[in-house]
């Protein structure tokens, strides 16, 4: 995929309206410090366009990126994250809840959890929720090069049985580092946006 032009459109607050964007939206869904921006930086092919930040729990906002004028990159905010107060923690969580439920133009919903830990009860909690809401998560191991490439597979297997993932579901290792899994992610959102148009 080539990235032509990337441009941070609308931000959305709590409580913002949701806008009719009108174009395929991807969402990218996952707890604080996962390593959200590095992937939907390297997804951009640039370096530091999405705020990344070492203070976990920053991102308080939806963040709707406009990639080549075609389709939107979705950042949602990172959840789990223990500093911050159960009264905005369960604000993010209706922001997140509005918009899975509310956007007209999602086409998927990537959850990223660390490749390095077994998912948390936050993280199944995600999964289970996204599946109710009637998508199909595609799931990124992030953080790929901080294992041995050893333990890759013990690793997805332990990430698939955790979070009790369907057969056919799509996990995909990613580095931000190496950009390994990036052509994948890619992939699926051409074949995504390919079927549309046939539509």
């Amino acid at each position: 995929m080539v990235i032509k032009n990337v441009n941070l459109e609308i931000v959305c607050g709590i409580t913002s309206k949701l806008p009719d964007t009108g174009q395929p939206e991807f969402a990218f869904a996952g707890k604080s410090n996962v390593g959200k921006s590095s992937l939907i930086n390297a997804l951009m092919n640039r370096k530091a366009y999405a705020r990344t930040s070492s203070q976990p729990g920053k991102t308080q906002t939806i963040n709707f990126y406009h990639i080549n004028e075609a389709f939107y990159y979705v950042d949602l905010p990172g959840y789990g994250y223990a500093k911050v107060s159960e009264e905005i923690k369960a604000k993010w969580g209706k922001m997140i809840e509005r918009y899975l439920h509310g956007s007209k133009e999602l086409c998927h919903v990537f959850l990223l959890v660390d490749i390095r830990h077994d998912p948390s009860a936050n993280d199944k909690q995600m999964y289970q929720w996204i599946l109710s809401q009637g998508f199909s998560p595609v799931v990124i191991a992030t953080k790929l090069d901080k294992i041995k490439r050893s333990q890759t597979d013990k690793q997805l297997r332990a990430i698939r049985q955790g979070l009790s993932m369907e057969k056919e579901g799509i996990l995909i290792p990613f580095s931000a580092e190496t950009k390994a899994g990036r052509e994948e992610i890619w992939q699926l959102i051409d074949g995504t946006m390919e079927h549309r148009r046939e539509h």
